[in-house]
């Protein structure tokens, strides 16, 4: 039987699609069952070791006992949207209506699907930093969307303005901004967010952002796009409790817009999850109000944890790359003697015990070979499991 559908370009644009027609497993897949296999420490998937602050988990259990257990309305509960109100206003100034300008999603990835879907029509161009987040390749190959990149190039993982330029067009209907960016861990400098602005003007285009990370950024201040003159009327603004509060596995993310975005992107999200997480979106909402003192300290942890890696990466000969912002680091492989990222990751969980993903599973295949030999490494897990996986990185050189 012969099995057609949009299943086949949405594959395609992850790139999962092998050259038989079928389906392989995502890097994430592959390595965290590597590392099961070996009994390695999992430095591949990008999700914490710990538990999230106590006035958050309290918040959901005492929403479940208090009955807040089945459908929340469409857009969230009103007390999640009134917490993302404030949160944009405190901590960026930024004013968006809970009412019409704020929509709870499961997770930042619905968020950035019900967008891309709702929001470009086939044959639209949807324009990424590359590597990218696998799902943004996978979510424009399902609208049917073309994929153009500008591409981050190593060590600095900046774009070329001049690239970034020539990329946006009049065909140009999304620009996706993941910022602090996932996987290289940089934070887009000021000038660079104003040209992208500048460009969706000139282009007619809108500005779908990714801020899950944007308060896990080491000296540096996260600045959402949609803070920068004449950005806020095209822009839809995304983030999650996942990364801040370490609650990935409860998937409650948002966005917010002008209205008239947030009322077309509803028109597909209801058809995706509907809704989800009623008694997790209070608990987000608890978190959301928390002290700043949470949320510096939040960074300052992660920072101290990523100085933990480097000495294990450096020590044992890889040349590293220090960003600004998010959970991971990139490391290059090539100076231990191994050119290709995705095999040395293959067999490092039997060469040190510790997982990583290599880089190119984040590029398209035209771009892989130059990012081959570099390799991402999460920080986000406890000290002592970060000081084993360092002592056992170093050890490579000596062998």
């Amino acid at each position: 039987m012969t099995i057609t559908g949009a299943w086949r370009r949405t594959a395609d644009g992850a790139g999962l699609l092998g050259a038989d027609g079928t389906v392989a497993a995502s890097i994430f897949a592959e390595m965290s069952a590597l590392a099961m296999r070996a009994g390695a420490i999992n430095l591949g998937q990008g999700f914490p070791d710990e538990d999230g602050p106590p006035e958050v988990l309290e918040a959901a259990r005492q929403a479940i006992s208090d009955g807040v257990n089945q459908y929340p309305p469409g857009r969230g509960l009103p007390v999640i949207r009134e917490a993302i109100s404030r949160h944009q206003q405190r901590f960026y100034g930024l004013s968006a209506d809970p009412e019409t300008e704020v929509l709870v999603t499961a997770g930042a990835t619905e968020a950035l699907a019900a967008t891309i879907l709702a929001l470009i029509e086939p044959g639209d161009e949807v324009v990424t930093l590359e590597p990218f987040y696998d799902a943004y390749g996978g979510l424009i190959a399902l609208g049917g969307g073309v994929h153009r990149t500008v591409r981050l190039r190593s060590p600095e993982f900046q774009p070329d303005l001049d690239e970034l330029r020539a990329a946006i067009t009049d065909k140009t209907r999304l620009i996706i901004v993941n910022n602090p960016h996932n996987p290289t861990g940089t934070v887009l400098p000021i000038e660079t967010l104003a040209l992208i602005v500048e460009l969706a003007h000139r282009h007619d285009a809108l500005i779908v952002t990714d801020e899950v990370y944007e308060h896990l950024t080491f000296g540096v201040a996260h600045v959402p796009v949609a803070t920068l003159p004449g950005a806020s009327e095209r822009t839809i603004t995304i983030s999650s409790g996942g990364k801040t509060f370490n609650t990935t596995g409860w998937k409650i993310g948002w966005l917010s817009a002008p209205a008239p975005l947030v009322t077309a992107i509803l028109a597909v999200k209801q058809f995706l999850t509907y809704v989800n997480g009623a008694p997790f979106q209070p608990a987000i909402a608890r978190g959301l109000d928390l002290p700043d003192s949470f949320f510096t300290g939040i960074a300052a942890d992660l920072e101290a944890k990523r100085d933990v890696l480097e000495v294990g990466l450096t020590t044992a000969g890889f040349t590293v790359s220090r960003q600004q912002g998010s959970y991971f680091i990139v490391a290059d492989a090539a100076p231990l003697g191994y050119p290709d990222g995705a095999e040395f990751c293959r067999i490092l969980p039997a060469l040190a015990g510790v997982v990583a993903v290599p880089i190119a599973a984040f590029c398209s295949p035209a771009n892989r070979a130059d990012y081959a030999s570099l390799v991402r490494f999460a920080y986000c897990k406890k000290v002592d499991v970060l000081e084993r996986a360092a002592g056992r990185l170093a050890g490579i050189s000596s062998r």
